[in-house]
């Protein structure tokens, strides 16, 4: 079996006539914690709906646990997608269900345990991200932290080969941000899978990930291990990592000179 969880080769999509990916190529191992950045924009999210089988590559292809995602019959999909977990930008709770029963959802549709071994299972899972004793709460009495961390016990559900999270830091103060950027790097480890994180948050996510990938304009514009990304002198790779205002992505959207603008429109006082 191969080291790699992931494989994906000369991918591209598009909406219409609007590229989004271009030949994208990259691997992904087990146990790993991958970061996906780059602008808004830039197809990470989309690249995300991808490996899930959402939606089908315009050209390339899409390889998870030896399987071609977009050849799956439905069937062959949904199999496959009971593998991976999804964690949302803001946890996605379902909020008429408690706590407990939101972690239970998957065991329940997805298997015939018992309820008495569904119930271990959940607190084990909750457990695992702190909040075992929040089990009873609903999802209105929990903080964005809490909340972020019961989605994050939802994914493990079924110990899943991957994980994928869609922006998990958004909205977090420094000691959530934190315990969610450790909770995901232990259970990675724990649990043997693959990680894949799609964020902006590029100081905590260099702090926990084995990888970097940077896209741009659908493409990937560089990539590496964390110190290599650190100490990066590209200028998209240093203009991205340090937060600067202008660089290769231009803080001035195209447009004609100030200069002319400002003479046309004194055509027309």
């Amino acid at each position: 079996m191969s080291e790699h969880l992931i494989e994906i080769k000369d991918l591209a999509f598009s909406y219409t006539d609007r590229p989004i990916l271009k030949r994208v190529n990259m691997t992904m191992s087990r146990g790993q914690v991958i970061a996906i950045m780059g602008g808004s924009g830039s197809g990470k999210t989309t690249l995300l709906r991808l490996i899930g089988g959402e939606v089908k590559p315009s050209a390339g292809h899409v390889e998870v646990a030896g399987q071609v995602v977009h050849q799956l019959s439905r069937n062959e999909l949904f199999k496959l997608r009971r593998k991976m977990g999804m964690l949302f930008q803001f946890g996605a709770l379902f909020t008429d269900l408690s706590v407990f029963d939101n972690v239970a959802f998957q065991m329940r549709e997805h298997t015939n345990l018992p309820e008495s071994m569904i119930r271990d299972l959940v607190l084990m899972k909750l457990h695992a991200v702190g909040l075992r004793g929040a089990s009873h709460l609903m999802p209105a009495e929990l903080s964005g932290g809490m909340a972020r961390r019961v989605a994050l016990a939802r994914s493990i559900a079924l110990d899943p080969l991957l994980i994928m999270y869609d922006e998990p830091f958004t909205g977090l103060d420094p000691i959530s941000l934190s315990v969610i950027g450790s909770l995901i790097r232990r259970l990675t480890d724990a649990l043997g899978m693959t990680s894949i994180i799609v964020t902006h948050d590029v100081q905590e996510s260099l702090k926990i990930v084995d990888y970097v990938y940077f896209l741009a304009d659908g493409a990937i514009a560089a990539h590496g291990t964390p110190e290599e990304v650190k100490g990066s002198t590209m200028p998209f790779v240093h203009q991205f990592v340090h937060g600067e205002e202008d660089g290769p992505v231009p803080f001035h959207y195209p447009a004609e000179t100030y200069r002319k603008d400002l003479k046309l429109e004194a055509q027309f006082v």
